[in-house]
């Protein structure tokens, strides 16, 4: 941030707030406004002319770019340590655009096996079709991970926090065996939030969110956002089809593809409501992540001591498996605020989702209320029963997103509706 001539460095909990455009001639507001307009005026056909040769970077089109978003670009670039980013129109956009602008027919990447259901998807499914290869590995085993990677890997993928694995993979190793082998690696961070933890610096090249999720904190506003470290080269052999954007954008040449052939001519331009309402949200995300952080662990601990829950899955639990791996990468600070528990079979979970009263059983996470769903039989309904198993989806597997409210009244509306389960 700068006031003046001087640029002073300030904590991560005055930057969510002051971060990205505070200062411009805005008529003394403190948000930015609304940019709801298609286009943009050019004073001169010499000005646009050069604004579409890339000579100047004024807006010139919505679906090019926007002045709303420009501002939480700038803002999330700076949260999470890059150099850039470029906000769209879900966290789908942001994750298929970035891994698309890295893939070619016969191409293959290597990812983490701990996905987001619609990321197995688009990974194992979509593009399949298009003669692009996923190679799908438990990302804590660094054997397994190196002897996926071959010639033809452009990339390794992975989560912060898997969804709904709820494993937190070795960042900062996973980063330099993917460098070792001069590929670039992607994380997606959502469930962790840059006030939690920020990929890049641990060694990451690419950072995804869902800014539907915390950022906002509202679920009001739909987005996601592809921020980009600037640090990768892509100047080696095995990336020569980049020659042009390292010719135009140098260290941001990543981003600069992403944007050039993919988010314009895919058209996942993010509303600037949406970003207008993220940005709402953000002013609170330091506040809110603290209280989800606090309340997760006080859930959990409730539910691991309730008789009738079978197990419980949070790596905020002493004997999880991804404890120590996520205490020393979050410093502390906590764990996320998603976990999963088991009760005793498919219908006790819907007898306990029926019953509850404060929780809202809705497909969202991130949000400052608590929300509850079962996977099975909603986000993977579709999947073979065999595949669920394989991903670590079970008919008594709940997932619950804890929110910011009085933990006492989560806890008690989770106690009453287990009340009414038969064990």
């Amino acid at each position: 941030m700068k006031r003046g001539n001087e640029k002073r460095e300030y904590h991560f909990d005055t930057r969510v707030i002051h971060e990205g455009g505070i200062g411009k001639s805005w008529q003394g507001s403190t948000l930015p406004p609304i940019f709801q307009s298609a286009g943009n005026i050019h004073e001169t056909a010499e000005n646009l002319s050069d604004t579409f040769a890339g000579k100047r970077s004024d807006h010139i089109y919505m679906r090019l770019s926007n002045p709303t978003n420009t501002c939480l670009e700038e803002k999330l670039a700076s949260l999470e340590s890059g150099k850039k980013a470029i906000v769209m129109s879900s966290g789908m956009a942001a994750i298929s655009n970035g891994c698309m602008a890295l893939l070619r027919e016969g191409d293959e990447f290597v990812s983490s096996k701990s996905l987001f259901m619609s990321t197995y998807l688009l990974f194992t499914n979509i593009f399949k079709k298009y003669g692009i290869t996923v190679r799908l590995v438990d990302i804590h085993d660094n054997e397994e991970l190196k002897s996926a990677i071959n010639e033809k890997s452009r990339f390794v993928y992975l989560e912060t926090i898997g969804n709904p694995g709820m494993d937190v993979p070795d960042v900062d190793r996973i980063a330099q065996t993917a460098h070792q082998h001069g590929l670039p690696l992607l994380i997606d961070n959502t469930l962790a939030s840059p006030w939690l933890f920020r990929p890049i610096e641990h060694g990451a090249d690419v950072v995804i969110h869902s800014t539907t999720k915390y950022f906002g904190g509202h679920g009001a506003a739909l987005g996601g956002v592809i921020i980009d470290a600037g640090n990768f080269d892509w100047n080696s052999e095995k990336f020569k089809d980049f020659k042009p954007f390292v010719d135009r954008k140098g260290e941001l040449a990543y981003l600069d593809r992403v944007w050039r052939e993919h988010h314009i001519n895919f058209g996942t331009t993010q509303a600037p409501f949406h970003s207008y309402l993220t940005m709402l949200g953000l002013d609170t995300l330091s506040l809110r992540m603290e209280r989800h952080m606090s309340n997760s662990i006080e859930v959990a601990r409730f539910l691991k001591a309730h008789p009738k829950v079978s197990w419980v899955n949070f790596p905020g639990l002493e004997d999880h498996q991804c404890h120590k791996t996520a205490k020393r990468l979050f410093g502390g600070k906590g764990f996320g605020s998603m976990l999963t528990f088991g009760l005793k079979d498919e219908k006790s979970c819907f007898k306990f989702i029926d019953n509850l009263e404060l929780i809202h059983n809705i497909a969202n996470l991130g949000d400052c209320k608590t929300l509850i769903i079962h996977p099975w039989s909603t986000q993977f309904v579709s999947f073979e029963e065999s595949v669920k198993k394989k991903l670590g989806i079970a008919p008594e597997m709940m997932r619950l997103s804890v929110g910011i409210e009085a933990c006492q009244d989560i806890c008690t509306d989770i106690s009453l509706a287990l009340e009414k389960i038969e064990w």
